[in-house]
């Protein structure tokens, strides 16, 4: 199935000041397959080791971790020959090799000439406590779940693919495209983006029952997650705050409390299982702001945040949404009060930037507040085909943006100063909002 970023990857083989590429990204996104897919179309061979799978790989890295050891050691451990500029080496579950982890650091400054790859599932969480992480030495690239577009790609709908591609202010899509778009994306919504969920639905149309039972599976591997490489003292924690989410999520206000994962409960005691499902890459977390300044983030407060599941359709099944109703409501996206949308929301918003949301005193509630240029865009996520906006209106009043935006189930439209984007569209955000004359 095809992924946006081997774009990206092809661009970094080519590059002569290429450093070795870290790929970072939750378990179940597919960063092993889409390393092997590039492999197999740029090199002429490709050397794959999983530490995870293997552990006594370690050994190969405990003597030395100077390239000029560590190939030929390769080379004999698995049988192939590693030749520079034709061989692609994959380390993967490099955070369960701390040895090989920072061995890049030598592939860097001595040995360029090759062409390396690490991927880990737990890489952001194993950072923390690994001395020697080369900084500055490795290029990092994010891979996170199917968005729409690559949803239909694999779909076989490439002339929709297109549409969504080519889309701005300039460029409207029919209205008959619009609908079909939105149908499609309403299934998008069910499945999520996690491949093996999307290869069930495919091997299966509107199989629901396939594809909540592979989400329900996934989702019980992240659990097992949780036991096997979370601190031990933390594991039960991690879990209460994963199950915690969609009751936090339920209420009117959606900042996070500890108080609903238990009666009296505190910060201090969750605050390193938040972390860790942060760098775990499972969760989003959106910063509270309620002085929208550049840069945000200086303006943000730390202590108080929502926090949304890295996939909608994992969401979805976590809450036991019965597809078949969802499908045959024109509503489908207000149910569990707009948070499916929003889950999906912050899921494509997370790919280019830190995520924030603005309230006033209570009384007002933005969903989410972006940086473009050297703007501060207040975005409103609106179910279905509804487009009033209170708390929008509030932040209309007091702060008077150059722009809002709404996204909606509606077509893409500029009425004065307030843009409606449709949901299926938001990837290309910054593009679409690159053909509005403010």
């Amino acid at each position: 199935m095809e992924r946006l970023l081997m774009n990206e990857l092809e661009k970094w083989r080519a590059a002569k000041d290429r450093k070795p590429l870290v790929i970072m990204g939750a378990r179940q996104v597919g960063k092993t397959y889409l390393l092997r897919q590039f492999a197999e179309a740029n090199f002429k061979n490709y050397v794959y080791l999983n530490f995870d799978k293997e552990k006594n790989l370690n050994i190969l890295f405990e003597d030395s971790i100077n390239p000029s050891t560590i190939i030929p050691t390769l080379s004999l451990h698995t049988g192939q020959t590693i030749s520079p500029g034709e061989t692609l080496i994959i380390f993967d579950e490099v955070q369960e090799c701390p040895n090989a982890l920072n061995s890049l650091k030598y592939f860097n400054e001595e040995a360029n000439e090759y062409h390396i790859c690490v991927a880990g599932s737990l890489l952001g969480v194993k950072l923390l406590n690994t001395k020697g992480f080369p900084v500055g030495k490795v290029n990092i690239k994010y891979l996170y779940p199917f968005d729409f577009r690559e949803f239909l790609l694999a779909l076989g709908e490439n002339k929709l693919c297109e549409v969504i591609e080519q889309i701005s202010i300039q460029n409207a899509i029919p209205e008959l495209i619009h609908n079909k778009l939105f149908e499609l994306f309403k299934i998008y919504m069910i499945v999520g983006g996690l491949p093996e969920v999307l290869n069930t639905y495919k091997n299966d149309i509107y199989n629901w029952q396939a594809v909540r039972d592979k989400q329900e599976e996934i989702l019980n591997t992240y659990k097992l997650d949780f036991a096997k490489h979370a601190p031990e003292n933390q594991i039960m924690r991690i879990s209460q705050v994963w199950d915690a989410i969609p009751n936090q999520l339920a209420k009117e206000n959606k900042k996070f409390m500890y108080s609903v994962i238990r009666k009296g409960a505190r910060a201090q005691e969750f605050e390193q299982a938040v972390q860790w499902l942060v760098e775990a890459e499972l969760v989003s977390k959106v910063l509270n702001i309620s002085t929208p300044k550049l840069p945000l983030k200086a303006y943000s407060n730390f202590q108080i945040f929502k926090l949304y599941m890295l996939d909608v359709g994992l969401f979805g099944a976590m809450n036991n949404l019965e597809p078949k109703i969802l499908l045959q409501k024109n509503e489908l996206l207000s149910e569990f009060k707009g948070t499916l949308t929003e889950t999906y929301v912050a899921q494509e918003l997370r790919i280019k930037r830190d995520l924030f949301y603005w309230t006033s005193e209570g009384k007002a509630e933005v969903d989410f507040v972006i940086e473009y240029d050297d703007k501060i865009l207040p975005l409103e996520v609106k179910s279905g085909t509804s487009t009033k906006s209170k708390s929008l209106q509030v932040y209309k009043n007091k702060y008077n943006p150059e722009l809002t935006i709404k996204t909606t189930g509606l077509n893409l439209k500029l009425d004065k100063n307030t843009l409606n984007v449709p949901l299926y569209a938001l990837s290309k955000l910054d593009q679409i909002l690159g053909t509005v004359d403010m």
